[in-house]
């Protein structure tokens, strides 16, 4: 369950959007802003912060295309597909213009979301993502510098092989997500049950991992993407968030690439900022929204 800022459970609903149907959640009242997770999460990881939020603003927050609650089909998991299903549903909800806050990939979701439907969205947060087609693929390699500074990101590999992955992480999904959400925080209490057992629930029903792993076979068809709407930069503000412990500082180093007016903050925490640092987080992103919606 996910509350406001007055205890109140937040609205849920679904709503058939490009040719799927996404599960959201909503609560507040104001300018809007769209909170998009990354994997191997669902839009609960957005629990801590959404009260932080409800007073100034009012709140969507989808589970993306295959994750969650949402629907699972068969294609559709490339960067800019999964932004239109965000832009139709924030269409379908009332919602004209509205700031976007990514994290993981939902933060590269995010930025061609900003690109693609740019008369709609306002700001944009880019928190703890890696772009393909600038450096992701890099930390696929096994080196000491990768190793060394815990940036190995061996997964990608192993995601992208089809049907090898399906077939050793079926029955042990608890585990490969266990692992993951820890290993990549500075805090992995924050990893807290409720939350580990909501994203094995979700991941582990009918068609969870093919989904998740179909996000990342789409890499290479977004680095195409990423490329080709880079040669604009985006003339919305950006804020460029990133843990000390993973990211860091190259979010604001990257989104220079993709846009002219980037402020970045860089907080003592892993990868997953709402989960680890919430009340932080909530302290940066709240002047910044109400400057920029």
């Amino acid at each position: 369950m996910m509350f406001d800022h007055d205890g109140t459970p937040v609205r849920t609903g679904r709503a058939a959007v490009n040719g799927t149907s996404l599960h959201y959640r909503t609560a507040g009242s104001g300018p809007a802003v769209v909170l998009l997770h990354g994997v191997p999460k669902t839009g609960y990881h957005w629990r801590h912060l959404v009260p932080k939020l409800t007073p100034h603003c009012t709140v969507v927050v989808p589970d993306l295309r295959g994750l969650g609650d949402s629907a699972r089909p068969s294609d559709g998991y490339d960067s800019a597909t999964m932004s239109d299903d965000i832009a139709e549903l924030m269409n379908h909800l009332g919602h004209g213009t509205y700031a976007v806050a990514g994290e993981d990939w939902g933060a590269v979701i995010g930025y061609q979301l900003a690109a693609r439907h740019r008369d709609h969205v306002t700001a944009l947060v880019f928190a703890e993502a890696l772009f393909p087609g600038f450096g992701f693929e890099d930390h696929t390699a096994l080196t000491p510098e990768n190793i060394s500074s815990g940036m190995h990101l061996w997964h990608l590999g192993f995601y992208f092989q089809p049907d090898i992955p399906e077939m050793l992480i079926a029955g042990h999904e608890r585990e490969l997500i266990t692992y993951m959400i820890k290993y990549e925080r500075s805090r992995p209490d924050s990893a807290t049950p409720d939350a580990v057992d909501e994203y094995v629930r979700c991941y582990s029903m009918p068609g969870g991992i093919r989904a998740m792993l179909s996000i990342y076979r789409a890499m290479l068809v977004d680095a195409e993407q990423n490329r080709r709407t880079a040669q604009k930069k985006l003339d919305i503000p950006v804020l460029a968030l990133g843990g000390s412990a993973f990211i860091g500082d190259r979010n604001e180093s990257q989104m220079r690439l993709m846009a002219h007016d980037v402020t970045g903050h860089t907080f003592d925490a892993g990868h997953d900022l709402a989960e680890e640092v919430p009340d932080e987080m909530a302290d940066v992103l709240l002047p910044f929204l109400a400057t920029h919606q």
